[in-house]
């Protein structure tokens, strides 16, 4: 076989496009398994490594003290329930000497107490007279943590509240806004194609100018035109019909421009043969335009739906935020909290919100690539 170096450099940065888009969602896949702590101190690339990370922690004060076998104790754990492996290296009373004691080692106290600190955390705080100290002490450590990989993150977005009733109405947004604006967007596109009337690339030309329009510049007015059109017709604004229109107005100029390209490249000879017997424009249209044009409207359909079903701030403006209304990522921008406490859900998240647009991209991928590339030529 002849050596192509054209071709070994083709296959190289296909490879490499691969692994550069590949590897940030691999990465994402393994912190969504990790706990939050793992997260803080290491990336998801050393997820396999025991890491060691220094902490502090706070006995309990004089109120948490019970006599055994005549001594006085104060006993606890420096570690929350859910730490995993993590265990003890060596600790100490000052920030600057953690390798002072080992784990399982006696420490002086100072008053005649000793505190014992056993590797999984748990303390015991022993003084052969009554503790008076209104603060609990502060010891200081070393923590190894080592690799350890859970559902809990995935547990606990899909056992939040109303998580089902937000997935259920992102596809009450996503479907009909993805349908209706291909629909119509097929109906213009033959319309630009095969049909001659006045204005025909005047109008054309203004579809395409539509496309650099910023979405975020028609927001606002929109929902004001939305607001005094249910005023006058009694219905309210912000609901589904409203988001509906939206995403098929922000959608339409994208997806008439490459059916219209698609649609125009078919062959003339059957446009004509079709005519020559007598078929109306709407039966070439049924019959003829759209099995042919499978490719272009899968292509469009899975960029519609993953922009539907991914919007934040569409769905902020033209919906609420009942129960009835709001949508997956507006339901887990509030799972996050106010001030981003639960950050550690967000990888998670993230898996959980695109299964589905992974799954409506997997079963229309044979098109994807075919009828993106017919719509881009011309």
């Amino acid at each position: 076989m002849k050596f192509s170096f054209n071709k070994l450099m083709v296959h190289l940065v296909l490879l490499m496009f691969v692994l550069v888009w590949t590897l940030p969602i691999f990465g994402l896949f393994i912190s969504s398994l990790r706990n939050k702590d793992q997260l803080i101190i290491s990336g998801w690339w050393s997820a396999l490594r025991t890491t060691e990370r220094n902490e502090v922690g706070r006995t309990g004060d004089m109120d948490d003290q019970f006599e055994r076998n005549g001594m006085y104790v104060i006993s606890g754990s420096f570690f929350a329930e859910d730490s995993g492996k993590k265990n003890i290296k060596t600790l100490g009373l000052k920030q600057d000497a953690l390798d002072t004691y080992t784990f399982d080692e006696a420490v002086d106290m100072g008053d005649g107490s000793t505190l014992t600190l056993a590797q999984d955390g748990s303390y015991d705080w022993v003084s052969p007279t009554p503790f008076e100290h209104t603060r609990g002490k502060r010891i200081f450590y070393v923590a190894n943590i080592p690799p350890t990989f859970s559902l809990k993150n995935y547990t606990e977005v899909l056992q939040s509240e109303r998580i089902g009733q937000a997935f259920l109405n992102t596809f009450t947004v996503a479907v009909p806004a993805t349908i209706i604006p291909i629909a119509l967007a097929a109906f213009a596109a033959y319309a630009f194609a095969w049909m001659r009337f006045p204005g025909r690339q005047f109008l054309f030309a203004v579809v395409v100018g539509l496309l650099v329009v910023p979405l975020q510049m028609s927001l606002i007015p929109l929902l004001k035109l939305y607001n005094v059109v249910g005023d006058q017709f009694g219905f309210e604004a912000k609901s589904y019909a409203g988001i509906w229109l939206a995403h098929t107005g922000f959608g339409l100029p994208l997806a008439i421009y490459l059916l219209r390209n698609y649609i125009g490249g078919l062959p003339k000879d059957i446009i004509e043969s079709a005519r020559i017997d007598g078929a109306s424009h709407f039966s070439i249209f049924t019959k003829l335009i759209l099995p042919l044009s499978v490719p272009a409207l899968a292509s469009f359909a899975i960029f519609q739906f993953l922009w539907t079903w991914n919007d934040l701030l569409v769905a902020l403006v033209f919906l609420g935020k009942r129960p009835d209304q709001i949508v997956l990522t507006s339901k887990i921008t509030e799972l996050l909290g106010s001030r981003g406490d639960n950050w550690e859900i967000l990888t998670s998240s993230a898996f959980i919100s695109i299964s589905v647009p992974l799954f409506v991209f997997f079963a229309l991928q044979r098109y994807f690539v075919r009828g993106l590339l017919a719509g881009s030529e011309k």
